[in-house]
């Protein structure tokens, strides 16, 4: 009696793992080919940048580091050169290797808003920018916004309606208040709550500091600055 033959082997259900006779491409093998093709393009990858010099490029992108580099940074009106490891935050040069501890180092994420800085005066979160990437951009701190002896009307306001209670957050809230009235000269009350709204007071002195806000664009304080907005 002649025998049917037998069914021809996929691998995917065979017991030597896909690579008996017969076995074409399975998921076991399909895995284990791509994860060697990975692995060897990262071992080329590591190769050829542990074998680029530090400072030199690879593809046109400049490489920094891993050492220390010098960087040159213009704050309030001057041009300051310091050393910092490439992922410093501007917050971090600022504070540490200017000495300017004006701009507060709260949440460390962007989120409180005690670390703002103008960058060609927009608002910025100084702790999520790298000093190397600040070098070609005016930034000016909370130590920047008096001329000499004078104070920025939005300083002069905060202290006329005592717009702050422990002062911690109180620099960061000035500058995202000068970001604002630089954009807009005679923003509502709506609008500064607005503007404002990424900056924290935990003592939640925010009636007196929307007040400040609104005195400083030549408008009158009003009762009850710090209701909800309509």
């Amino acid at each position: 009696m002649i025998e049917d033959p037998p069914a021809p082997t996929t691998g995917e259900t065979s017991g030597d793992g896909g690579h008996g006779p017969g076995a074409g491409v399975t998921r076991r093998s399909f895995i284990q080919t791509a994860g060697l093709s990975a692995a060897a393009g990262a071992l080329q990858q590591g190769t050829r940048a542990a074998s680029d010099p530090p400072g030199d490029a690879v593809d046109d992108v400049p490489i920094i580091g891993p050492d220390p580099v010098a960087v040159t940074l213009r704050v309030n009106g001057k041009p300051i050169t310091t050393t910092v490891e490439p992922a410093t935050t501007l917050l971090d040069a600022l504070r540490i290797h200017i000495g300017l501890t004006g701009p507060k180092e709260i949440c460390d994420r962007g989120a409180c808003g005690g670390c703002s800085v103008l960058a060609d005066g927009l608002l910025v979160a100084s702790c999520m920018m790298l000093a190397v990437d600040a070098q070609d951009v005016e930034i000016t701190t909370i130590e920047g916004l008096a001329d000499g002896d004078r104070l920025d009307p939005i300083q002069e306001a905060f202290i006329r309606h005592d717009a702050l209670q422990c002062g911690y957050c109180t620099p960061g809230m000035i500058i995202a208040a000068r970001a604002l009235l630089n954009t807009n000269h005679k923003p509502t009350l709506d609008e500064i709550k607005a503007g404002l709204s990424g900056n924290l007071c935990r003592c939640a002195a925010y009636p007196n500091i929307f007040n400040a806000v609104l005195e400083a664009s030549g408008q009158a304080p009003i009762a009850d600055a710090g209701g909800p907005a309509s």
